[in-house]
């Protein structure tokens, strides 16, 4: 019997006692197979999905989770029950038995997602309602006017109103998705990766049905804004109500893969979300709701995950989980084995086979002080093992040891996927890659890569595109972006590179193939690096902000100045301007450097600047142009200055990559020499400087993604 229950069942003066203890609450979700669907629609991640969650709540030692409190409804994991509707409405019913005010649930739902007609079309911007689809699916039932047996929106929502009711604090994650679509123009080698969503057809929904809901459509106002997430917060909490956070693995119109995570798993296919959730957790205990946002969003970007933008609602600055500390450090506790030493982490933490960790005698010693080093020998995905080195045996590590993580591991390869057929432009191609790597024009730090195979970039020749003929460059996922419009949804090939064949022969092809690959690569390592900066104990508060700018007057409309959100991704149109504010809350000074990494790879310097301590530097830094849309990247980097230090300055990080391309191993000391490294590429602009702006711990790189869309008309 738990502590609550004891206390419960005591008399009844007791109740003069304190509060009692929060305790913490877990539903978890996870819907493979549905027996009413054609096998193709079927999935296999779910039940990974909630096996992950389960492991990763049961042992992770500073939020605790009991076993007794944690439901679990996953077709797929042995002796667990099938989540059908009924059985989900229950599982509900039973925690809002349970709970006690101040306890925290947790909610997780794998699965399929889809639409219907909206049953109250005023609720929806579209017209349409989001549906959960438990494994007990039914099919449209035109009487009613609904899918049988599918989890509404709507319903989920009360469902979680009824435990806020109770004074519960309430975090849903939600891997589905309800539409959109995914046009692959290269082949990624992934054959089991399958979307979560079910278009609605698939479920019987009319035609017909579809275009009615269509017509009750409102549209959004403004085309900076979103669609509204299914499942929102209530703009004012009610007296004694609970708090709410929201994570969706995507907007409403797009679509979420599961795939091999990580790439390294052969046969364990999980929700990318899910994955990259519980990942960034793994690896940063402690933090807030709107730093995981954050970083998700950065994973998403930096490895080529998804196009999707998962989408982030609620009491975004509380602490996850609702407790916990932050862990500048990542070390983890040595146990030690018959020849090796243990510890509980493993890849979802960041470890991986042959990556060095320093044995510390005390967590709170420098590393510095280290008293040997270990070798990770074999890594699963919440543990590991480590062989010492130089000669040591386990009798040399004391008792109470920690193994830490010392080297970020940043990898600065660009892997290239050649394209896939053997048609003139794609044989042109293939001897332009032989002819790039027989002359070293990229130096040691591109391969390229076999059609399918992991890569960072995908060539392709795509003969519907407005360039046949030519070599399309497509990021990792082998996807042609997609522009949401007035009109609807179009293919994006603005934003993606592309190179001509027919006017060029091998050396021609080869050099400009060779410029237009440092140009990415250059982009791609700045954003790793930054993926791999901790900051080390830097806790400094930055904000963005977006106003219009006049072209006329040169200046910025009086009183447009507003905050964004940076903890989910804004939309931009021409004419917007991003600002940056940050308050340097440190006892020294900091350098400010601030990059624009744009959705075509171009890197444009805004701006540098001091802050002494207790200083504020809050700038309009760019103008958003109506030459290139897509996903775009504002990049601040914070480094503690000496006093009477030059300004960090890293506007070489724009200059032509045949200057700044080094030759492998020719590198500068520390992190200005790891962003010389990174250093390769060439400028083009998506957006503009404003200009006339000059006005211990190691170097903090935030990263806020930025979508630049056409503005109306």
């Amino acid at each position: 019997m738990t502590l609550k229950a004891l206390l419960l069942a005591g008399v009844a003066s007791l109740a003069a006692l304190p509060a009692l203890a929060r305790e913490n609450h877990a539903l978890l979700v996870g819907a493979s197979t549905y027996p009413a669907l054609d096998e193709k629609f079927w999935l296999k991640g779910p039940a990974n999905d909630i096996d992950l969650v389960q492991t990763f709540l049961l042992s992770n030692e500073t939020i605790p989770f009991e076993a007794e409190d944690v439901i679990v409804l996953a077709d797929g994991i042995e002796g667990k029950q099938a989540p059908t509707l009924q059985a989900i409405r229950d599982a509900f019913k039973e925690l809002a038995e349970k709970v006690q005010p101040g306890d925290f649930v947790y909610l997780h739902f794998s699965g399929h997602g889809s639409q219907a007609p909206a049953k109250d079309p005023d609720s929806e911007l579209d017209g349409l309602d989001e549906l959960f689809l438990p494994v007990d699916i039914g099919p449209w039932n035109d009487t009613v006017g609904e899918v049988e047996n599918a989890l509404v929106d709507d319903e989920i929502g009360e469902l979680i109103g009824m435990l806020r009711a109770k004074g519960v604090d309430v975090w849903a994650v939600f891997d589905s998705c309800h539409s959109g679509t995914v046009t692959r123009a290269a082949p990624t080698g992934e054959d089991d990766e399958k979307m979560r969503k079910l278009e609605p057809g698939a479920l019987g929904v009319p035609q017909a049905a579809l275009v009615d809901a269509e017509g009750t459509s409102r549209g959004l106002e403004d085309p900076r804004d979103r669609a509204d997430a299914p499942v929102t917060e209530p703009e004012e909490r009610r007296e004694g109500e609970g708090a709410f956070v929201a994570f969706f693995a995507a907007q409403t119109n797009e679509t979420t893969p599961e795939k091999l995570m990580p790439r390294s798993t052969k046969d364990r296919l999980q929700g990318v979300f899910t994955y990259t959730v519980f990942e960034t957790l793994a690896e940063r205990p402690g933090i807030t709701y709107r730093q995981l946002g954050q970083e998700v969003l950065r994973k998403y970007s930096v490895k080529n995950l998804a196009r999707s933008t998962p989408l982030f609602e609620g009491d975004l600055d509380g602490v996850v989980f609702g407790s916990g500390e932050t862990a500048d450090v990542r070390q983890w506790p040595a146990e030690k084995g018959e020849t090796k030493l243990r510890l509980k982490a493993g890849s979802l933490h960041g470890l991986t086979k042959g990556e060095r960790l320093a044995v510390m005698a005390s967590p709170a010693d420098s590393t510095e002080d280290a008293v040997g080093y270990v070798t990770v020998d074999t890594a699963s995905t919440f543990g590991a093992t480590a062989v010492l080195e130089d000669g040591k045996t386990l009798e040399d590590v004391p008792r109470g040891a920690f193994l830490r993580k010392v080297d970020a591991g940043v990898e600065l390869t660009l892997r290239v996927a050649l394209p896939e057929g053997d048609g003139a432009a794609e044989t042109k191609m293939k001897m332009a890659a032989q002819e790039i790597v027989g002359k070293q024009l990229l130096g040691g730090r591109f391969t390229f890569v076999e059609p399918g195979e992991e890569a960072d970039i995908r060539l392709a020749v795509i003969p519907e595109s407005p360039r046949p003929d030519a070599i399309w460059i497509l990021d990792g996922t082998g996807e042609v972006p997609v522009l949401e419009t007035g009109a609807g949804p179009v293919l994006n090939f603005d934003t993606v590179p592309s190179v001509s064949t027919a006017d060029k022969g091998r050396d021609d092809l080869a050099d400009v193939m060779a410029e237009q690959f440092a140009h990415i690569g250059k982009a791609l390592n700045v954003l790793r690096i930054g993926a791999a900066s901790s900051g080390n104990g830097l806790n400094v508060p930055v904000e963005l902000h977006r106003a219009r700018f006049d072209l006329d007057a040169g200046a910025i409309v009086e009183g447009s100045r507003a905050p964004m959100d940076s903890g989910n991704v804004p939309r931009m149109i021409p004419g917007d301007t991003v600002g940056v504010r940050v308050e340097n809350t440190t006892d020294q000074p900091l350098d400010i450097n601030v990059l624009y990494v744009g959705a075509d790879y171009s890197i444009t310097f805004m701006d540098k600047g001091r802050m002494q301590p207790g200083g504020i530097y809050n700038e309009d830094l760019s103008l958003i142009s109506d030459e290139s849309f897509g996903r775009d990247r504002l990049v601040v980097i914070l480094s503690p200055a000496g006093e009477q230090s030059d300004v960090e300055d890293l506007s070489f990080l724009e200059q032509d990559p045949l200057v700044r391309t080094r030759a492998v191993g020719g590198s500068a000391e520390g992190f200005r020499g790891l962003l010389d490294e990174a250093g390769f590429g060439q400028k083009t602009r998506a957006a503009l400087p404003l200009g006339g702006k000059k006005k211990g711990p190691e170097p903090m790189i935030l990263q806020f993604e930025i979508d630049t869309v056409p503005g109306e008309g």
